[in-house]
C-alpha cells in the first residue's frame, strides 16, 4: 500500500496509528505497570537512526546520550508512579531536570526525602503538594471566561513549585489581578511577546486538507481513520490527502478540547508509523505519557521533523477562540499548518498538535499538544501500531 494512504484498521488493542509519506500522523497506545513493579517494558532501544539523528541536531547530544537518556526516560514513569503513591498527600509532582541523569520527584515533607531517595530519584522539598497546585490551576479554570486576551495561557510548573500565569508585555498587572480574583495562592505570572496560536494554514499543501481550503497534518491513524486538531475542521467538514477524497470529521471538539476524528473512505489504510521527513517510518509500539523533561519530537507537513523536551502537562492555553484546558506543552517547534500532527517521544506516542508561541523562528519556541490518551478515550477509539 501508499504509504501515503490512511484508513480503517480496527484493532483490538488501545494500539497507535501512523503517519504517512504526506501525511503528519502518529499513534499510541497506552502501557501501564503497577507502581511497585519494575519498569514497565517498553522497547525505547526500537528508534530509528532518523529519531537518533533528530536528537542529535535539536538537543545538542551525541548517540550514547540519546540512547542512555531514551533508558532512563524509559523508567521514569514507573518510579514517578511508584513515589505518588507511596508519598500520597505530601507528593508534589516529577519531572527530569535539563541535563540530569535522574528523575526529581517533588514533597511537602521533609521527613519522606530518604523515601524518594531510595525510590530511585532526586528529592526536592517543596510548599506547595500537587493537589494545592492543581486546585490552583482549576480555580483559574472556573475563571476562564474572564481572562484578557492579554493573558495566553496557565499551567502547573512542577520544578518551580507554582502555577504561571503567561502574559503580553505589559499585562502583568492583569495577569496578577486575574488570579488574585480566582484565589490561587501559587501564582507566579511571567511575560512573552508571542501569543499562543492554533496553527492551520490556510492554504493547498501537501498533508490534508479541510474542504478544498484550510491545511493540516495528519495525527495518529486509528480504527475507521485518523485523529487530529479539532481546530481544523468541524463536524461535517470533508477532507482530501494527495489529490483524492479522504474522509469526514465525524466527531470534534473545539475549543474547550482541541481534537477531532476523520473517518476515512475504503481507499485509506492504517499504517503504524510516523513520518520523519528524511525518507524513513518511525514505528510506535504505544503511547505510554513521557515524563516532564523527556525528550520528545513532531512530525507535520509545515516544519516536517523537529525535536526538544516535554515542557509541562495539563496546562489551560487562552486561544482567541477560547481556552483549551488539559493541553501539554514542549519545546519542539512548529508553524502553522502543522496542526493535527504527531507528537511522540521514544516509540511512544504522546499526542497531536496544537498551537504555538514562537514557532521554528523563535529562539524560544513553545507548542502544545492534546493528549492522544484523551482522545482515545473520548471517542472510544484504537490505534495501530508496530
Amino acid at each position: 500500500m501508499s504509504r501515503s494512504r490512511i484508513a480503517s484498521a480496527t484493532l483490538g488493542v488501545a494500539t497507535l496509528a501512523a503517519a504517512a509519506i504526506g501525511l503528519g500522523s502518529l499513534m499510541a497506545p497506552t502501557a501501564s505497570a503497577a507502581p511497585d513493579d519494575p519498569a514497565p517494558k517498553v522497547d525505547r532501544s526500537a528508534v530509528s537512526p532518523g529519531l537518533v539523528a533528530a536528537m542529535k541536531r535539536d538537543l545538542g547530544i551525541d548517540a550514547g546520550q540519546v540512547r542512555a537518556r531514551l533508558a532512563m526516560e524509559a523508567k521514569a514513569p514507573a518510579v514517578a508512579s511508584s513515589l505518588e503513591k507511596k508519598l500520597g498527600a505530601s507528593y508534589a509532582g516529577s519531572w527530569i531536570a535539563h541535563g540530569d541523569t535522574r528523575l526529581s520527584v517533588a514533597t511537602t515533607d521533609r521527613s519522606e526525602a530518604a523515601a524518594i531517595r531510595r525510590g530511585g530519584a532526586r528529592a526536592v522539598v517543596v510548599r506547595h503538594s500537587q493537589a494545592e497546585l492543581t486546585a490552583d490551576r482549576s480555580a483559574l479554570d472556573e475563571r476562564a471566561g474572564s481572562a484578557a486576551g492579554a493573558i495566553h495561557s496557565w499551567y502547573v510548573d512542577v520544578a518551580t513549585n507554582s502555577v504561571v500565569v503567561t502574559a503580553a508585555p505589559g499585562a502583568k498587572q492583569v495577569a496578577k489581578a486575574f488570579a488574585a480574583r480566582s484565589g490561587a495562592e501559587s501564582v507566579r505570572v511571567v511575560t512573552s511577546s508571542e501569543a499562543p496560536r492554533t496553527v492551520a494554514d490556510i492554504r493547498g499543501g501537501d498533508e490534508y486538507v479541510i474542504n478544498n481550503s484550510a491545511l493540516c497534518s495528519v495525527g495518529f491513524a486509528v480504527n475507521g481513520g485518523f485523529v487530529t486538531a479539532g481546530h481544523c475542521g468541524g463536524v461535517g467538514a470533508t477532507t482530501t490527502g494527495f489529490g483524492q477524497a479522504q474522509g469526514t470529521f465525524e466527531q470534534s471538539s473545539f475549543p474547550g478540547n482541541d481534537y477531532a476524528f476523520v473517518r476515512t473512505n475504503g481507499n485509506w489504510v492504517s499504517q503504524p508509523w510516523v513520518y520523519n521527513y528524511a525518507g524513513q517510518a518511525v514505528l510506535v509500539f504505544g503511547s505510554q505519557d513521557a515524563a516532564v523533561g523527556s525528550s520528545i519530537c513532531r512530525s507535520g507537513r509545515t516544519s516536517q521533523w523537529t525535536c526538544g523536551t516535554l515542557q509541562g502537562r495539563n496546562e489551560t492555553v487562552n486561544y482567541s477562540n477560547g481556552p483549551v484546558y488539559g493541553l501539554s506543552r514542549m519545546s519542539a517547534c512548529a508553524n502553522p499548518g502543522d496542526s493535527g500532527g504527531s507528537v511522540i517521544s521514544g516509540n511512544q506516542a504522546q499526542g497531536v498538535t496544537s498551537g504555538i508561541a514562537g514557532g521554528c523562528g523563535s529562539s524560544n519556541p513553545q507548542t502544545w499538544f492534546q493528549p492522544v490518551n484523551e482522545i482515545l478515550g473520548a471517542y472510544g477509539l484504537s490505534l495501530t501500531t508496530g
